[in-house]
């Protein structure tokens, strides 16, 4: 039966014709064929009914989720509760108590109109400061509606904080600013805003929130100390540095030798071959851009604590700060959060920018510890596999790097390359010392840093 009723309902928009052989069979596909579409028409309605239906409730549970705070929801709770059960009961009481917590609700209710009639503006003095400094601002508030906006409250989030403003009662048109101080904050992007305007009843049943557009982005930079230019490894010349590789031509000359197949005739140094009565040509030092690197542990196991972090952010934003204000070539590269899973398989590091000194400090601002990184002996390998030619590679580590770990590290940079350790403990003295070839510098605080590469240059 149900082949046959789907053969017909196929055959319904064929011509009337169809049916003159046997006029019951007209008749049966003409009904059959009506009962389909009725049928396909309340599936659809009812479809579309459902999922209408469905996001209705959805819409309005989201509702009471944003509007009903927790005592709203008990008060309505004791509302319900005390109606059914004083009218089934009769208790008078009950009665009482149901019928108050609706009323407080009513009365609730007109609190939250007009939470869309203020225009508000946030301005910030600065979106660039340095860690342990706070920040001004203003907040501007207009009526921009036809009639009296209620007094209300606008919420400003700053970071995992909230600052609050209370807002009078304005009338159409009116203004209002007030100051904005946020306090010192630490190191890293600090999102300022969005300012959100926040309806509330006095006894905090209901809430109604609207949030704007405006939000900042607050950058807490790292503290720095000026770092002398004359410091150790900091080559001053610009046109490059000679080093211990011997080569045929070059802007260092460093002696004169015999002449040897493949040699080039424009290095015949002419006068030295009259006097030996053979060829002699000239040999020179490769001159080489000095080219610094920089290394930032990242693993939380390598610092004591947050604040000995914050101390090797500084030191290597003083570095990398000294670097790109003398024009220097720079890298610098710290670890990257690798996943448990995959940790010993995955070689992974950041690099900080440092095409200006704000790029630079930007970046050193979102540097973050992770518990999943590599060591700092894997990030110094892979930051010598980038970068063949360094002059000088700095690694900054925590007071948890023992001098062995520094040495294995340095290791990873080629022969030619001079390589300073720089540990972080609050707990130490300033002190410097040379470990088999290694220079390590122990820093307390970020102003010990200044004088130990000063003392370092001196020497």
């Amino acid at each position: 039966m149900t082949q046959l009723d789907s053969r017909l309902t196929r055959t319904t928009a064929s011509t009337g014709t169809a049916g003159t052989g046997a006029g019951g069979t007209t008749t049966r596909t003409q009904v059959t064929s009506a009962r389909g579409r009725r049928f396909v028409r309340a599936v659809v309605w009812g479809t579309a009914a459902s999922r209408a239906f469905g996001g209705a409730v959805r819409a309005a549970a989201q509702w009471a989720a944003d509007t009903v705070r927790p005592a709203g929801a008990l008060v309505a709770l004791a509302a319900t509760a005390g109606l059914v059960l004083g009218i089934a009961f009769g208790w008078v009481e009950w009665m009482v108590a149901g019928a108050v917590s609706v009323l407080l609700l009513v009365m609730a209710v007109p609190f939250l109109f007009g939470s869309r009639a203020y225009d508000v503006d946030l301005t910030l003095t600065h979106e660039r400061i340095v860690a342990g400094e706070g920040v001004a601002g203003e907040i501007v508030v207009r009526n921009d509606g036809e009639r009296v906006a209620l007094p209300g409250r606008i919420d400003i989030p700053v970071g995992a904080g909230l600052v609050e403003f209370g807002v009078p009662l304005l009338r159409p048109g009116h203004t209002i600013a007030q100051p904005l101080e946020i306090p010192s904050l630490r190191r890293g992007i600090v999102t300022v805003g969005p300012a959100t305007t926040v309806r509330t009843d006095p006894i905090g049943l209901l809430r109604r929130e609207h949030a704007f557009d405006d939000v900042h982005e607050l950058y807490v930079h790292p503290r720095t100390v000026a770092v002398p230019s004359t410091s150790a490894g900091l080559i001053r010349d610009l046109e490059g540095a000679p080093t211990r590789r011997l080569v045929d031509a070059d802007m260092s000359f460093h002696a004169i030798r015999e002449y040897a197949p493949g040699d080039s005739r424009r290095q015949v140094h002419w006068k030295s071959t009259a006097k030996t009565g053979q060829l002699m040509v000239r040999q020179y030092e490769e001159s080489r851009r000095s080219r610094m690197a920089i290394v930032l542990a990242a693993a939380e196991a390598e610092y004591a604590d947050a604040d000995e972090f914050e101390l090797a952010v500084s030191c290597a934003a003083s570095l990398g700060l000294r670097a790109v204000r003398d024009a220097r070539d720079i890298d610098i590269v710290t670890g990257s959060e690798i996943p448990r899973v995959v940790r010993g398989r995955l070689r992974a590091i950041q690099h900080v920018a440092s095409a200006s000194p704000r790029t630079m400090l930007d970046g050193f601002s979102a540097v973050q510890q992770y518990e999943s990184t590599m060591r700092v002996e894997e990030i110094c390998r892979l930051a010598a596999e980038a970068n063949e030619r360094l002059s000088i590679a700095f690694v900054v580590v925590g007071s948890t790097v023992p001098v062995g770990r520094l040495r294995q590290a340095a290791l990873a940079f080629p022969a030619d390359t001079a390589v300073v350790g720089v540990i972080c403990d609050e707990r130490a003295h300033p002190r410097m010392q040379a470990v088999a070839g290694l220079s390590v510098l122990t820093v307390g605080v970020i102003e010990d840093l200044s004088g130990l590469l000063l003392r370092g240059a001196t020497s």
